[in-house]
């Protein structure tokens, strides 16, 4: 219940404990109508349009015309500057990560593909990325032929693959660069994604390499810019 003797501000209370039981799980989907938070907790309309309409600028909750309000999916948070794999970013936000590979074979690499690896062929695996069973992005990844070949031997979906290039084939992954940027979604890949809309895409290509410079993985992702953010952390240095 809302405590009237409080100094924090009603609408206040009533936010953080809309917060909580969507981080506990309790609100999964629609959250209850105004009229039941009116009941439920004692307060008058105005504090319940408050407490939602915060949560809604903060992206926590949406409004669907209506529909009534619902939990939003949080977007999934890559950190730059730390070679981490996508499976990692999406544990460390508490969702449960998949992995659908939907092709792999042995390719003649693309012109624009070989002017930034030097590979005339690679193979080829491109897998849809899940977060707690949403498809939030396509992955696209080019090895060089003999990494390929080894790596198909596995079971590719619901795994890291940079777990199996380390601990399976020995591979130590040394250093990496990473540009993005922002574009459109394939029609074919709109179809994998499920999307209807015109959602952007947030285009993520990274060149991997070993301790010997020499390159192990290009990996091309499209992940839906809704639902998959980059952050960045930056310190200024003095002196």
């Amino acid at each position: 219940m809302l405590d009237y003797n409080n100094s924090i501000a009603l609408h206040i209370q009533l936010k953080n404990i809309i917060e909580k039981k969507i981080e506990e799980g309790i609100f999964t989907d629609q959250i209850p109508s105004e009229r039941q938070l009116m009941t439920d907790y004692n307060t008058s309309r105005s504090t319940v349009r408050e407490a939602v309409n915060l949560l809604v600028r903060e992206g926590i909750l949406e409004k669907r015309h209506g529909k009534g309000t619902f939990v939003s999916l949080k977007p999934i948070q890559d950190w730059l500057g730390n070679l981490s794999s996508t499976t990692e970013t999406i544990i460390q936000m508490g969702k449960k990560p998949g992995a659908k590979v939907i092709a792999s074979y042995l390719m003649e690499t693309p012109h624009h593909i070989q002017e930034k690896t030097d590979l005339k062929e690679a193979y080829f695996i491109k897998r849809i990325r899940y977060a707690d069973d949403t498809p939030i992005g396509v992955e696209q990844h080019y090895y060089p032929v003999h990494i390929g070949e080894k790596l198909i031997k596995y079971d590719l979906n619901d795994v890291t693959l940079y777990d199996l290039l380390e601990n399976e084939l020995g591979i130590i992954l040394a250093e990496a660069g990473q540009t993005i940027s922002s574009g459109a979604f394939s029609d074919e890949d709109k179809e994998n994604l499920e999307l209807t809309d015109g959602t952007n895409a947030l285009i993520a290509e990274r060149i991997i390499k070993d301790r010997n410079n020499e390159i192990i993985e290009m990996e091309k992702a499209f992940y839906r810019s809704d639902l998959y953010t980059f952050k960045l952390n930056l310190s200024r240095k003095f002196g």
